[in-house]
């Protein structure tokens, strides 16, 4: 698939947030990417469904919910109900991720697994086909506005010829340190849906921000 970008509007100001989410909803962004943590799972903690609840009501973006959240079997039924259209959790945060994989599919939303960086593929021989989208992140959790492990694109490698050998059919999605300047690395390492933060909000103008983040990844 061409690849997409999936803002994080971690890196937006939340003192005008519908008015920062009009501003990116242009040709090339795909979902726009809403991390939750909780202080337990990761040291930052953020918002919580009834925020993405009226972020569904700013936008016709898909949105594309990362729960960063201990034991997230716990809150999923809320943000499915605030109008999550991918949710992804954690398979370091549960103990039965094939389970809350397949319950949140029966609720009619998307799934999605993540993985920390140190965290091995090996942990998810069981659940590709239970998934539609696979989250590497290529930076520790909490934070926004941190730099690439580059190491961690040798998994996003690993990935991508896991999903053609096996005929799978799940989004790959990058997320942590991305910027113009490294986006092509992201892309050329089979990253299909690739999150941007401080990339896209911490620019005067998301929008060219968007344009110019797809010019330098379609280069790869």
């Amino acid at each position: 698939m061409m690849f997409k970008i999936a803002p994080s509007i971690l890196s937006a100001d939340f003192t005008k947030l519908a008015e920062e989410i009009k501003r990116i909803e242009v040709d090339g962004v795909g979902y726009l990417h809403i991390d939750i943590m909780d202080g337990r799972f990761v040291p930052n903690i953020t918002i919580g469904a009834p925020v993405v609840k009226y972020i569904r009501k700013a936008t016709s973006l898909p949105i594309d919910v990362h729960l960063m959240i201990e034991e997230p079997e716990k809150h999923v039924d809320a943000f499915i109900e605030a109008g999550s259209d991918i949710l992804t959790f954690h398979v370091e945060a549960t103990r039965h991720p094939e389970r809350l994989l397949r319950y949140i599919r029966q609720k009619g939303v998307k799934a999605g697994i993540s993985l920390n960086p140190a965290t091995s593929l090996d942990s998810l021989t069981y659940l590709y086909g239970a998934v539609d989208l696979v989250l590497v992140l290529t930076v520790n959790p909490g934070f926004g506005g941190q730099k690439l492990i580059p190491e961690v694109l040798q998994k996003v490698r690993a990935l991508k010829d896991i999903k053609s050998k096996g005929g799978h059919d799940f989004i790959i999605q990058v997320d942590g340190g991305v910027t113009a300047d490294n986006i092509d690395q992201y892309v050329g390492s089979g990253g299909e849906l690739i999150v941007a933060g401080n990339a896209v909000f911490g620019s005067k103008n998301p929008a060219e921000a968007v344009s110019l983040l797809m010019k330098k990844g379609k280069k790869q």
